[in-house]
């Protein structure tokens, strides 16, 4: 059972969908070395003015850097699987005995604490969380966090539960098929990750308050009919009326 028993003891836990977190999962980061402050400006420039809507008194956050750019030859141990405030994914906190770096990836489906987790050019092997060129990947393999353009960093299939899977091959592109279903060309030379994104059920979450999306950086939204004239183009009118759908300013 992947969700939490709730006893509604307020109506608006009647229609809560919370999952169950994970039996090795950390709420506080293991790297403090590698998180980071993340200025909020609330949606509002440098003139203090309001540029993009509904943001702001969001809870405080840090940021995670993300080894994005897993292309060099390295042998990993994989010490946690953490909560990421930024994303909707979970990550993980590796070491490297050689080098005696930390870093953080993106966790993949399965992984945990105590397995290894290898990227670069020499290894063949085909495990999960192991970062290699596409070219070493043979078709119908899924992959995730696969970069665009070669020695770049990953930028497609990042989010929670997404993956790409390896339709056709040739010396120089490779053929993919996203999670959106739509097929793209990349090179052979760019990297990938094999396996899915974790926690893939995150899109069963609802928020079930206000409250909470409130928590989440997120301000009410109101409707330009239920504004007064001089509000919004659409305000105004006698009982309930329906609007063109137009910005504050009129344009469609």
């Amino acid at each position: 059972m992947i969700f939490k028993k709730i006893v509604p003891k307020t109506p608006s836990q009647r229609n809560l969908v919370k999952l169950k977190k994970l039996n090795n999962l950390q709420k506080y980061p293991l790297l403090k070395s590698n998180t980071s402050r993340k200025k909020r400006h609330s949606g509002k420039n440098n003139q203090g003015k309001i540029t993009i809507f509904h943001k702001g008194n969001g809870h405080k956050q840090k940021y995670r850097t993300i080894d994005f750019l897993r292309t060099k030859n390295s042998i990993d141990i994989v010490l946690s699987v953490e909560y990421d405030p930024y994303r909707t994914s979970y990550i993980s906190a590796l070491f490297n005995p050689t080098n005696q770096v930390y870093t953080y990836i993106l966790t993949p489906k399965n992984l945990i604490p105590g397995d290894i987790v290898k990227s670069g050019t020499f290894t063949y092997e085909l495990k999960l969380g192991f970062s290699l060129p596409l070219k070493n990947i043979p078709v119908g393999s899924t992959i995730h966090n696969i970069s665009i353009k070669p020695n770049s960093k990953s930028k497609l299939n990042r989010a929670a539960g997404t993956y790409a899977k390896i339709i056709k091959k040739d010396l120089k592109k490779v053929l993919l098929k996203l999670n959106s279903g739509k097929l793209k060309y990349v090179s052979t030379n760019c990297f990938a990750t094999l396996g899915v994104v974790s926690n893939e059920y995150k899109f069963l979450n609802t928020l079930g308050k206000a409250g909470r999306s409130r928590w989440l950086n997120k301000r009410p939204t109101v409707r330009g009919v239920a504004m007064n004239p001089i509000d919004h183009p659409n305000g105004g009118g006698e009982g309930k009326t329906s609007g063109m759908k137009v910005t504050p300013w009129g344009k469609h």
